[in-house]
């Protein structure tokens, strides 16, 4: 049975957003290089979304962020923080985050997404994806600790909800990983749910939903070309080659099932953001038509009430 989730009540229903990462990558600055905020966020609007995450081609400064959204008319979802919560205490996570976390609550976001960057291989995401450096198991407890301890200030001191990000290449990729983990974590620790890095990694992201729904308080909605993944898997690419070979993409796109995650919008009561997403390269992949497209895909098969 699909339980509610535990995100804040009196949020709106379901909204769709998209990542800036259709139009610029984070880590492959190559990948839409000259691509501006103006044109990313314009054409998001266009696209007819209602949110975007954050982005590295964005200002930093809160005022200069709120204003370039007013423009638009668009609402800022949330944005990656770069975790080391695997090396770093409490205290200097949060010393870390401040200024990210003062960005996002002062343009009205109500979710972090956090990505564990900690315990990761040297160049992790140019090691092939097999030599993933594992987080031992003894330390699986103390780390949810922390983790939990951070959640529960994030949200006191910044009004934020933590989504945690289940990651290729990061500490808790598997479904094994990812279930220990949040099985120790508190409550206030919650899930971002990625369909693509569940299905690049292995499992079906249905069963996160019928393991962790009342955790998941954010979703991105990445699809896989499945071709390219066996070729990824089989050849021993790495994270960016993968990126670069197009494995991943956009809803419709790929071989994901999405008619679960239907399921699971109309009855669980879910009111969080939903965020179309992919890595690939903007020249292959036109942003404007990439995410129209994806845009009516999802208000077609996932959330008609976004139609």
């Amino acid at each position: 049975m699909i339980k509610k989730t535990f995100y804040r009540s009196g949020q709106p229903a379901p909204k769709l957003g998209v990542s800036p990462l259709s139009w610029v990558n984070e880590v492959l600055h190559h990948l839409g290089a000259g691509a501006t905020a103006e044109q990313c966020l314009s054409e998001a609007r266009q696209a007819g979304f209602q949110g975007v995450e954050l982005s590295r081609i964005f200002p930093r400064e809160p005022g200069a962020l709120k204003q370039l959204l007013s423009q638009q008319q668009l609402q800022l979802v949330s944005g990656w923080h770069d975790g080391f919560l695997t090396e770093r205490s409490v205290e200097q996570e949060l010393d870390a985050v401040h200024n990210h976390a003062s960005l996002l609550q002062e343009n009205g976001a109500r979710v972090m997404v956090y990505g564990e960057c900690g315990w990761m291989t040297d160049n992790a995401l140019d090691v092939p994806l097999h030599a993933r450096r594992l987080l031992p198991e003894d330390q699986v407890k103390p780390y949810a600790a922390r983790l939990s301890a951070f959640s529960d200030a994030l949200l006191a001191q910044y009004g934020l909800q933590l989504a945690y990000h289940h990651h290729l290449m990061m500490v808790a990729e598997t479904l094994p990983e990812i279930r220990a983990l949040l099985s120790a974590c508190a409550p206030s620790v919650g899930l971002l749910l990625d369909t693509g890095h569940a299905t690049a990694a292995g499992f079906s992201y249905t069963q996160l939903i019928d393991e962790f729904a009342d955790r998941i308080c954010h979703i991105h909605l990445k699809d896989v070309r499945l071709d390219r993944l066996q070729q990824v898997r089989t050849s021993g690419m790495t994270f960016n080659e993968a990126v670069l070979a197009g494995m991943f993409t956009v809803p419709g796109d790929g071989g994901i099932d999405y008619r679960p995650l239907a399921e699971f919008i109309a009855h669980s009561g879910y009111q969080g953001w939903m965020v179309v997403e992919a890595e690939q390269d903007p020249a292959k992949a036109p942003p404007l038509a990439t995410v129209t497209r994806a845009q009516r895909y999802v208000a077609q098969h996932i959330y008609p009430a976004n139609a």
